[in-house]
C-alpha cells in the first residue's frame, strides 16, 4: 500500500521510526522490538538508511522486507542520496522494486568527512524528481519546523520543502522538535506556500539525557524552558527523567492531535517501551 493513500479517510496516522542495527547478525535480534511495535498497529514504520556501503543499504531492505511480509506492516525506507551516483540509485530501486517495497522516504543525506560525496543528487528534490521517472514509488519527504542547520532562512526552508513537494513528495515528516509552537508556525508558512498535503510532526520522547543532547545539537531543535527544567533536573535519574520525558512528549503528542494535524510519526530508537508507553496515553485520542 502506498503511504499517501492513508491520508483523506478522517483519520490521524500512527507511524514508528526504527534503524537496523549495525551487523546483519543482530537482524534477527530485532524480532522482540518489532512484535511489540507492531502490536500496536501502526499505519507505517520507516527504516533509516546509513551514508557509504551497500551493507547499510542492505540492512534497510532487509528489516523493510521483515517489517512488510513478517508483520504485515507497510514500511517506509529512507533512501539517501548525497554519496551516490546514479547508477548506484538504479540499482538500489532495482531492488526495491522486486522487494516489493513501494514507499520511499527521499532524503539528502548527512554530509561525512570520510565519505566522498557524488555529483548526480545534491538535494533530496533531485532524487526524487530522478527516480520519477521510471519508478512507482510513494515518496516521502523530510521537512525541518526550526530550518535544517544549513538553511540560509525560514524563507528558503520553505523554498527547499516546496522544491521536494513539487518534485513528487506526497507526504511531509518532520525532524523532531520539543516546542509545538515551532510546528504549528512551520505549519502555518507551508500552506501560505501552498504546500497543502501532510505534514506529519515528528515526536522524539527524552529518556537518555546525554542522546538527546546530542541529537539537538546535529538537528538544531530548541530546548523550550518547560523542557529544559527536565533535563536539568532528572538528568542524573535514570527513572525520573524516563517518566517526566514520556510525560512531556504525551503532553506535546496531544496537544498536537486536538489540533487537528494529520498524525504522529514517533521516534522510537528501537525501544518498543517508549512506543507503547506513548500509544497507551493516546489510546482514546488517535
Amino acid at each position: 500500500m502506498k503511504i499517501a493513500e492513508i491520508y483523506g479517510k478522517n483519520k490521524k496516522s500512527l507511524s514508528f521510526e526504527i534503524f537496523p542495527p549495525k551487523k546483519d547478525s543482530e537482524l534477527e535480534n530485532i524480532d522482540e522490538t518489532l512484535a511489540i511495535l507492531c502490536e500496536l498497529n501502526p499505519d507505517y514504520i520507516s527504516v533509516t538508511f546509513g551514508a557509504g556501503g551497500s551493507s547499510n543499504c542492505n540492512r534497510t531492505i532487509e528489516l523493510a522486507k521483515k517489517i512488510k511480509y513478517e508483520y504485515h506492516v507497510e514500511p517506509v525506507v529512507h533512501l539517501t542520496c548525497l554519496h551516490y551516483n546514479r547508477a548506484e540509485i538504479d540499482e538500489f530501486a532495482r531492488i526495491l522494486t522486486e522487494e516489493g517495497i513501494e514507499n520511499v522516504l527521499a532524503l539528502r543525506g548527512d554530509k561525512k568527512p570520510d565519505v566522498a560525496e557524488k555529483e548526480d543528487f545534491k538535494h533530496a528534490s533531485d532524487l526524487i524528481s530522478y527516480l520519477k521517472q521510471e519508478s512507482e514509488f510513494c515518496f516521502l519527504g523530510a521537512c525541518y519546523p526550526e530550518c535544517h542547520p544549513e538553511s540560509e532562512s525560514r524563507i528558503s526552508e520553505i523554498k527547499y520543502t516546496k522544491e521536494k513537494v513539487n518534485a513528487g513528495a506526497e507526504v511531509l515528516l518532520s525532524q523532531l522538535f520539543f516546542d509545538n509552537r515551532q510546528f504549528f508556525r512551520f505549519l502555518e508558512d507551508c500552506r501560505i506556500a501552498d504546500i497543502n498535503g501532510p505534514i506529519i510532526p515528528g515526536i522524539m520522547p527524552v529518556i537518555n539525557a546525554a542522546q538527546i543532547k546530542r541529537m539537538v545539537t546535529m538537528c538544531g531543535a530548541t530546548f523550550p524552558e518547560r523542557f529544559q527544567k527536565i533535563i536539568n533536573k532528572y538528568e542524573n535519574n535514570k527513572e525520573a527523567l524516563f517518566d517526566a520525558g514520556m510525560s512531556y512528549a504525551l503532553s506535546q503528542i496531544i496537544d498536537l492531535l486536538v489540533s487537528d494535524i494529520d498524525g504522529i510519526h514517533l521516534y522510537t530508537m528501537n525501544n518498543p517501551l517508549v512506543a507503547g508507553k506513548i500509544c497507551e496515553g493516546i489510546r482514546n485520542i488517535i
